[in-house]
């Protein structure tokens, strides 16, 4: 059987194709675009027009890749853009009436769930506690748990897009951007309490952008990212470095890389170093995996009770 899984972020759109096999998931097909559908969106804002008809077109494309797949499920699924815009559910109408798809909203808390799942959809005999760090456009969502129990979970205002939006007024930023921006992050995360020694896996476009400027890779191949290992210290130097590169220096540099997140790559990463460093975290494990496999993997475990 195949299952179609749609992430749909505040600036990423993701299909999964999977073949489904004893409980298995099985990936066919990983398809991104990237139009940012909540880009200058504030709480209780309207998404706009062209957003709209961007993200209309991209759904029109995946349910015609859905179909020559011959997808006998469809899970669709919206995140922190939906939920803070107050036309969400006209856009989830008119996606409805022109493409069959039923997309739903979900919570912070669901989302957590779901990025957790999805990465342990991959794992095995996964006896001890994983963390997982999932850093979205919109919200950052942190899981601590094991195969069989979510321990901790919880969805934090603070993704790429909206974290550059708010803090970063010029490009590169300055150093007091950044210092307001660290110090925010500072605040919200500080609750985050973990056990020591514990496995922790990142997820979602920053993570793994950076395995792949760590790697030279010159694009995107999810087979070479998957388990790579960045470090703190690492993390720190590529921080350091784009902090003094405008958005088009990062283009220039690093090419097809940071298509789509040139602008919102230093947000991201200066999250994931403060995590790091509140936690005391070494280095995190990145895997390519997140809400689109978390999505199948509840659906297909459906007594799994976190």
């Amino acid at each position: 059987m195949n299952i179609a899984s749609i992430d749909i972020g505040t600036n990423t759109v993701i299909l999964l194709i999977a073949e489904i096999t004893e409980n298995k998931i099985s990936k066919l097909l990983n398809e991104f675009r990237i139009p940012r559908i909540g880009k200058g969106l504030i709480p209780g804002g309207r998404i706009n027009e062209e957003k709209i008809n961007e993200f209309l077109n991209i759904m029109l494309d995946y349910k015609s890749i859905i179909n020559q797949y011959k997808c006998e499920k469809i899970f669709a699924i919206a995140t922190n853009a939906f939920r803070i815009a107050s036309n969400s559910q006209e856009i989830l109408n008119l996606i409805k009436t022109k493409t069959g798809i039923v997309i739903e909203i979900i919570s912070g808390e669901l989302e957590a769930e779901f990025s957790f799942l999805g990465v342990i959809s991959d794992l095995t005999n996964l006896n001890s506690n994983v963390l997982v760090i999932d850093i979205g456009g919109g919200s950052t969502e942190l899981i601590l748990g094991r195969s069989d129990k979510i321990i901790f979970k919880k969805s934090f205002y603070a993704g790429v897009v909206t974290g550059s939006e708010i803090f970063f007024k010029h490009d590169p930023p300055l150093n007091n951007e950044i210092i307001d921006y660290v110090e925010y992050l500072k605040i919200i995360f500080k609750e985050v309490k973990i056990p020591s020694q514990v496995k922790t896996i990142a997820i979602a476009g920053t993570p793994t952008t950076l395995a792949c400027i760590q790697k030279g890779l010159s694009y995107y191949n999810e087979d070479n990212v998957e388990g790579a290992i960045l470090k703190i210290k690492d993390i720190k130097m590529l921080s350091d470095e784009l902090k003094h590169l405008s958005s088009k220096q990062i283009s220039d540099k690093y090419k097809e890389i940071v298509i789509g997140r040139n602008d919102v790559l230093l947000a991201g990463t200066i999250v994931l170093y403060e995590i790091m460093k509140l936690l005391n975290l070494s280095e995190v494990t990145v895997s390519t995996k997140g809400i689109r496999y978390g999505v199948i993997y509840k659906n297909i475990n459906p007594n799994y009770t976190p």
